[in-house]
């Protein structure tokens, strides 16, 4: 039985891609790296919470069936997020505790859920997030708080919390993520991962009318994030947006030379609060750019954080209402004020008071924001901000007050200061791990490119990861768990 890979590292600790090929090349089965992985979240799960439900005997199953047969990650154990992508007979609970008491399944395979099966990634179960992913920190009622492996007193972020705390702890080496605020970039900041945000229309998902969401998952390497990348885009003819396809795989541009990048940095928040420490995150990873070669430019955060971005949040607490009224359909009747978490139950009281003209003109004036930083940001090939406007911050300090739940929003708006506004103008984003706080937290450095050039960020991404590498540091996670 195989135990690690050719260079005597442990199957836990290799990448996807390395996975993948162990069991292309028979030197593990599939079976090998599932037990592998189960062994991890048996082990580690009590102290993480990081898995909210498993489906180990199936997935044994399923690996004991694998042949090899080109797929890009043939055999490898994965993990779903409990809201979005989603396959046939698992939990769709959405963190939400009427939906687990109920134990609603899904009835069939999403798009995405199916593409993800024919990557040939075998699902070891679901993975825990904030009621509906409307958070940047995963601690729902439902399911209990999922703790960060680098410290256990701290949040993972949200909503991919799970997700992050199951990769960066090597219970898996990629699982699923999304992002509508920020949901794959935040955890990846707080966990030490990748995460993309591709391009709206890059990723099917023809049931969604959101400009804001994107899928795709969290990883330890760049090549994981393209392959993935590769394996699932395009959308279907039912798909409100479409983005562009590639001319080439994304995989097979990584290691593309780069001519020298015009790239924009960013390192104040506006009026929302900034760790020193993202700070400086932001100001490292434009120094390693500029050591590679790159032009770069400090600029203010007037456009992207200024007075005409408050739209974004206007509108959050209108979608929010909604996804409680989703509840109750799936639920079949209307929930209590006690089946939905008081943070959401308040946000979508005030969300849903305002009226469909309103909401129509608050819109259009989203979209003349939109334009403006979108021919603000024409000028650069990239732009470089923090991920997130704090460093991973203890789990007891980010509970909604009982009085009044709302007040929390102002630090949920510190945290996803930088990553909602690109969620809302739709160009892709990446979260890479750059920076690590002097208590050896991993703190996350955003780059953001225009609309499509998924290519130019992974490729950016690849060189970044090639002078600075990360890898050896999810070692230290935990002391080496």
């Amino acid at each position: 039985m195989a135990t690690s890979g050719s260079n005597g590292t442990a199957l836990h600790a290799l990448d996807a891609t390395e996975q993948a090929r162990l069991v292309a090349s028979g030197q593990a089965s599939a079976l090998e790296l599932v037990e592998a992985a189960i062994g991890r979240i048996e082990g580690l799960n009590p102290d993480l919470n990081a898995v909210i439900w498993n489906n180990f005997d199936e997935a044994r199953r399923l690996a004991a069936a694998v042949i090899p047969n080109g797929e890009p990650f043939g055999g490898v154990p994965f993990l779903l997020k409990d809201i979005g992508a989603n396959q046939a007979g698992l939990p769709h609970w959405l963190g939400n505790r009427a939906l687990k008491t109920m134990d609603l399944r899904a009835s069939d395979d999403t798009v995405l859920g199916s593409r993800f099966r024919t990557a040939g990634l075998i699902t070891l179960g679901k993975t825990n997030l904030p009621e509906f992913g409307s958070t940047p920190t995963t601690q729902p009622l439902s399911c209990g708080p999922t703790n960060n492996p680098w410290d256990l007193s701290r949040s993972p972020a949200g909503s991919s919390g799970g997700s992050a705390a199951a990769v960066a702890s090597g219970m898996v080496a990629i699982a699923h993520a999304n992002d509508g605020g920020g949901s794959t970039r935040l955890p990846a900041s707080w966990c030490g991962l990748v995460g993309l945000k591709t391009t709206r229309g890059r990723i099917p998902n023809p049931e969604s009318v959101s400009r804001l969401t994107s899928e795709l998952a969290v990883t330890k390497t760049v090549r994981d994030t393209a392959r993935l990348l590769d394996a699932v885009h395009g959308v279907t003819d039912a798909d409100l947006y479409s983005a562009t396809p590639p001319n080439q795989t994304y995989e097979s541009m990584l290691n593309a030379s780069i001519t020298p990048l015009k790239i924009a940095v960013i390192t104040d928040a506006g009026h929302w609060p900034l760790d020193q420490e993202c700070q400086v995150a932001a100001h490292a990873g434009a120094t390693m750019l500029e050591s590679l070669g790159h032009n770069i430019e400090a600029v203010g955060s007037d456009v992207l954080l200024g007075p005409d971005s408050t739209v974004n949040g206007e509108l959050w607490t209108a979608g929010i209402a909604r996804r409680v009224q989703t509840l109750n359909e799936l639920a079949g009747r209307t929930l209590t004020e006690d089946e939905v978490e008081p943070y959401n139950w308040a946000a979508a009281v005030r969300g849903a008071t305002m009226p469909a003209v309103d909401f129509a003109a608050t819109e259009e004036r989203q979209q003349r924001w939109v334009r403006t930083v979108l021919d603000w940001m024409d000028q650069f090939d990239l732009v470089v901000t923090p991920t997130s406007g704090a460093i991973p911050m203890k789990t007891e300090d980010l509970w909604p007050p009982k009085e009044k739940p709302w007040k929390i929003a102002k630090t949920y708006g510190q945290i996803g200061a930088f990553t909602l506004p690109f969620n809302v103008t739709g160009q892709p984003a990446i979260s890479l791990p750059l920076h690590w706080s002097v208590d050896g937290l991993p703190v996350g450095v955003q780059i953001v490119a225009k609309m499509g050039r998924e290519d130019l960020l992974l490729q950016v991404a690849s060189q970044l990861e090639q002078s600075n590498p990360w890898y050896h540091r999810y070692q230290d996670v935990r002391g080496n768990w």
